[in-house]
Formats: structure tokens, sequence, C-alpha cells
């Protein structure tokens, strides 16, 4: 499990870089655009390639650092008990049918676009679009690798005598 979650926050912050690639991307199109009045579709296209990688191979990252957006009304007022039963309930009734569906959903999708290798429809674009559709299925493995490290951790922190308030002593005993 340890590893897992090692992978995770590689992936996590490695995505991260992302976003300073993205920022010196859009800079380059608005220099060449109306400094050189080139268009530049391709360093377009790896910009909002980049911004879909963030999202989707962040988002083990996110849940393992409960970082996704979350409507505490009753959630905050619960002992640390209620919370990890609320939270492995989650991961198990939410969490994992919702990535089990975008898997089925979209394996279809890749699958065909990979077929034909899929590039931009735009003159000048990337040839890379069937790797950019293969990320929803990343996102999916991302998230059911780090939800079954939070449905391990959730389940010793129930099992124990007293709950560990702190989310990284529970991941020590993993």
């Amino acid at each position: 499990m340890n590893r897992i979650e090692k992978l995770t926050e590689l992936i996590g912050k490695g995505a991260s870089w992302f976003t300073l690639l993205i920022v010196l991307l859009t800079l380059t199109v608005v220099v060449l655009r109306y400094a050189f009045n080139i268009g530049a579709t391709a360093v377009q296209e790896s910009a909002l390639y980049l911004h879909g990688a963030i999202f989707t191979l962040a988002a083990g990252y996110t849940l393992k650092h409960d970082g996704h957006v979350r409507v505490d009304i009753f959630y905050r007022h619960f002992s640390n008990r209620g919370r990890h039963l609320v939270d492995l309930l989650g991961t198990l009734f939410l969490l994992f049918p919702v990535c089990i569906f975008i898997a089925y959903s979209c394996f279809d999708y890749v699958l065909a676009s990979w077929r034909y290798s899929e590039s931009s429809v735009e003159a000048g674009g990337l040839p890379f679009v069937y790797l950019q559709k293969s990320l929803l299925l990343l996102l999916v493995v991302s998230l059911l690798l780090q939800g079954s490290v939070e449905l391990v951790r959730h389940t010793l922190a129930l099992l124990t005598k007293e709950v560990i308030e702190d989310k990284d002593a529970v991941g020590d005993k993993l």
C-alpha cells in the first residue's frame, strides 16, 4: 500500500509541473500571435492537452490529500470514527462505482481513438488525440488505486480501538 501512495505522490507532483509548462506555452502562443502574427495550433493544443493531463493524472493525488470537494454540513460535526465510516462508505458506494462507470463508458471511445490513431482536426494540430483520450482510463486507474489505499486506511481506523487522528499515522500501519 505504501508503494501505491508513493506512486500517487510522484504522479501528482509530476503533473503539478504541467502548470508551469501551460503558462510558458500560453505565453509562447501570445507572443507568436501578437508579436509575430504567427498562429501556433500545435502549441495551443499542447497547453490544452497538459490542462487535461493535470486533472486526470492528479485525481489520485488529490484524493490522497483529501482535496476533493466535499459538502461537509454534517461531516465536520462527526467524530473521527464517524468520518472514517462516511469516507469508507463513500469510497465503496460512490468512488468505486463512478470509476467503473467511467471505465465502462469510455473504454470503446478510447479504443476507437487508438484504432484510428486519431489526430487533431485542426490544420497544424497534434496527432496525439488518442493519447489524450487515454488519460480517461488513467484517471480511473489512479482513483481506483488510491481509493483502495483509502479503503484499507479507513477500515483499519475503524477496526482499531482508538481512532487515530492523523491520516498519515494510519498510513504507517499499512
